[in-house]
């Protein structure tokens, strides 16, 4: 069980992990050793609240294929064991922003006194332009 809150979690059975060969640094070990991790979790078809599904697919990340599948590709580590726990947190993070609820801005509207204070900026800063124009002579 993957856990996103006290009252959510999400069974391993519907996280896909499939180890692959990684690209980059690793020497001979890297044309081998199966080291890093796909990910792939169908978020239509997780066991997920439907509020978090709608969220996760419209939300505007890269990680969500059109299909609603979430692909993440771990390879940061040498350790296959490291690279499949950086994938599953990876997730967990996805998931964990469409949990959050957003509370909404209430607009506000300024203080008498920051209305006088700008007015009076704005007084002295004509002023101070007024003096740079040509000087009159009579």
């Amino acid at each position: 069980m993957l856990r996103i809150s006290d009252n959510l979690a999400i069974p391993l059975g519907e996280i896909e992990i499939q180890a692959i060969r990684s690209q980059g640094s690793g020497g001979q070990n890297v044309n081998k050793v199966s080291t890093a991790i796909h990910l792939r979790f169908d978020i239509k078809a997780s066991s997920l609240p439907e509020i978090y599904k709608e969220r996760l697919l419209y939300s505007n990340d890269s990680r969500i294929s059109s299909e609603g599948v979430v692909i993440i590709k771990a390879q940061r580590y040498r350790s296959q064991i490291k690279n499949k726990e950086d994938a599953l947190n990876r997730l967990l993070e996805i998931i964990k922003s469409v949990t959050i609820q957003v509370k909404p801005r209430e607009p506000t509207k300024p203080t008498r006194a920051s209305k006088t204070k700008r007015l009076e900026g704005k007084a002295i800063q004509s002023r101070r332009k007024s003096l740079r124009g040509k000087v009159e002579e009579e």
